[in-house]
């Protein structure tokens, strides 16, 4: 396909405003789509959502008063500062597999120390303390997914 048909094509798609165009031409086939600005928040809230249906069958397993037995009191009980995630991505503890990591309960931290890495869409984002103090509680597993504002560290 001719190089100024892909751009007569892709012009066509950002000044019409729709989200995609497939087009077909012998054994030539070209996809155009874009992501809007106006979707970022339902997919945002679309990839939060199945966290809160996650915890809501762990609270009813325990029939024995499980609605107590949540995991978020008891993170609220520990007295401390909340260390939250401020992306969507994938905790590690350490700068690599085979690394040391960046903090374990008992460690002292001061305002700034790394804490973790998130990853994110193939970026790996250090989170530091915002606050200092000692790390009272890990509530995040090495390699395990977070969602925006859950809570990775408690800092007393």
């Amino acid at each position: 396909m001719d190089l100024r048909k892909l751009k007569k094509l892709i012009d066509l798609v950002e000044e019409s405003g729709i989200a995609e165009l497939e087009l077909t031409e012998g054994e030539e086939k070209v996809k155009i789509s874009r992501q809007l600005m106006n979707q970022a928040a339902p997919m945002t809230h679309y990839i939060q959502a199945p966290q809160q249906m996650g915890h809501q069958p762990q609270m009813a397993a325990p029939s024995d008063g499980g609605a107590t037995s949540e995991t978020k009191p008891i993170a609220e009980k520990i007295d401390g500062h909340a260390v939250n995630s401020p992306m969507v991505g994938t905790f590690y503890r350490s700068p690599s597999p085979d690394a040391k990591v960046f903090v374990d309960v008992g460690s002292k931290v001061t305002k700034g120390d790394t804490l973790c890495i998130i990853e994110a869409m193939k970026l790996l984002n250090e989170i530091e303390a915002d606050a200092t103090g000692t790390i009272k509680k890990i509530l995040v597993e090495n390699g395990q997914p977070v969602e925006y504002g859950e809570t990775l560290f408690i800092i007393g």
